[in-house]
């Protein structure tokens, strides 16, 4: 993508640092066997297990995360929404995870924002800037009002995955993205008279910041800031490639899906509203709905940080710890067919693509397993002895770290992979300049709360 001197394109060059085209998914562990066989007795078993007021389902566990605030739950969304897209796979049958394609690229490069650049996706950026800012929109006509991702005449959302736009929650941390960059290329006008320079320099910016808390601030959180050390210090151990990354579905079935236990039922997100974050009762056509549902605009519709993350200036909510159960409205998904359970979902996605068993992945990782009186919730189920991975590793960071944060297998997992993404990557700051630090922050620190306020929403 090169400009004219009047700022029009005449060529077209990928902002994206690596091709989608080949990216699949595979598995970290492809010798350990599926922790059950596809019966109609284990489906039951599954559903049962995630069922509406079953085990899983008990709002009075609703814990405080005093070790995490509640930003941190969608901003493992957002990064799952940037390194992994699987429409097409099913959990009706099984599933070779390496014949399925990754719809987003496996590198935190930020592809769910970019899209393939101003010339691919021309949709996505303000003509009036030359391209090179993002399109942003008001929820109203009324000079204060507050910012919107852009929409078309139904609502729909104008981004590159239509997932950021599942929640108000979600959809606003996109925007603040958008509006980050925005600001990265004001912070430039001065230095870079060129706008395709200037483009191309805010995107590098913008992603080595957002690769930076993603290392430095939201690892620390998931996983505990040892397991970060050892792991960039030691290698990996576990998540290895031969010609290139892919992600695993030990990671993005069953580890990375610890974001949904975290999920409060109830968020406060400005200083006039607060509601569930999904209300299947409500009539899907209301225009301003009284629960958090996204593809809606309305005035009071936009989220106060400072509820958050600690920006400063308010009170931001704890996260949900991290355990067995999750909040009630996840076992009533309005916007997908039966099962509306996104518990069972998960389950009979584990199913479908045979992933091993938490006590075998544990012991293929030299760790001890936990403990069959540990799991003795699920004995009735037959689950106790081959533990389905994601409640295992829910499980786990139950047992192993208080709910704080994830137990050693899922924390591994999780952070094995992230970073390994990061290292494989050419145009990261890791590989570019591993002695690079932050330069928007103060002293080389920079966090979501230095983010969202570089950004001007907090």
């Amino acid at each position: 993508m090169i400009y004219d001197d009047d700022y029009s394109f005449r060529e077209v060059k990928c902002s994206s640092s690596s091709n989608n085209d080949g990216s699949k998914f595979g598995r970290l562990f492809p010798t350990l066997p599926p922790f059950a066989k596809d019966t109609e007795k284990v489906r039951a078993a599954l559903l049962e297990l995630g069922k509406k007021g079953g085990i899983m389902n008990q709002e009075s566990n609703n814990q405080d995360n005093p070790s995490m605030l509640s930003g941190f739950t969608f901003l493992g969304q957002f990064i799952d929404h940037d390194i992994t897209f699987d429409p097409t796979s099913s959990f009706e049958q099984q599933n070779d995870p390496e014949a399925i394609k990754n719809f987003r690229t496996p590198v935190l490069e930020l592809d769910s924002i970019y899209g393939g650049g101003p010339f691919v996706d021309p949709h996505l950026y303000d003509i009036t800037t030359g391209g090179i800012k993002f399109l942003i929109e008001k929820v109203s006509s009324a000079e204060n009002a507050p910012n919107d991702i852009p929409r078309n005449s139904q609502n729909t959302g104008l981004i590159v995955d239509p997932r950021n736009d599942e929640h108000m929650i979600i959809a606003q941390l996109h925007l603040a993205f958008l509006k980050f960059h925005n600001a990265v290329v004001d912070h430039l006008a001065d230095r870079i008279k060129n706008p395709i320079e200037r483009f191309f320099e805010a995107q590098r910016l913008v992603r080595w910041h957002y690769q930076w808390i993603v290392l430095h601030e939201f690892l620390p959180h998931i996983v505990g800031k040892s397991m970060v050390r050892q792991i960039l210090k030691g290698g990996r151990r576990f998540y290895k490639w031969e010609k290139e990354p892919f992600i695993p579905v030990e990671f993005a079935i069953a580890a990375y899906r610890f974001g949904h236990s975290q999920v409060r039922p109830f968020y406060r997100v400005n200083e006039r509203f607060g509601a569930l974050v999904f209300d299947a009762r409500i009539n899907p056509t209301d225009p301003d709905p009284n629960d958090l549902r996204g593809g809606k605009r309305a005035q009071r519709r936009f989220v106060q940080w400072d509820n958050f993350f600690d920006t400063g200036t308010g009170t931001p909510q704890k996260g949900k710890k991290i355990d067995t159960t999750l909040s009630s409205p996840m076992f009533e998904l309005p916007f997908v067919p039966f099962p509306n359970s996104l518990a069972q979902r998960n389950f009979l996605r584990e199913l479908a693509f045979g992933l091993p068993s938490g006590q075998d992945v544990a012991r293929k990782m030299s760790i001890e397993p936990l403990l069959r009186s540990d799991l003795s919730d699920v004995a009735a189920l037959g689950f106790d002895r081959k533990t389905p991975l994601w409640f295992y590793i829910l499980r786990e960071a139950e047992v192993k770290a208080d709910g704080r944060r994830l137990g050693p297998v899922g924390g591994r997992i999780v952070a094995e992979v992230l970073i390994g993404l990061l290292e494989e990557d050419k145009q990261s700051f890791l590989s570019q300049n591993s002695n690079w630090v932050p330069t928007l922050g103060t002293n080389g620190k920079f966090g979501m709360a230095d983010l969202l306020k570089f950004a001007g929403v907090a």
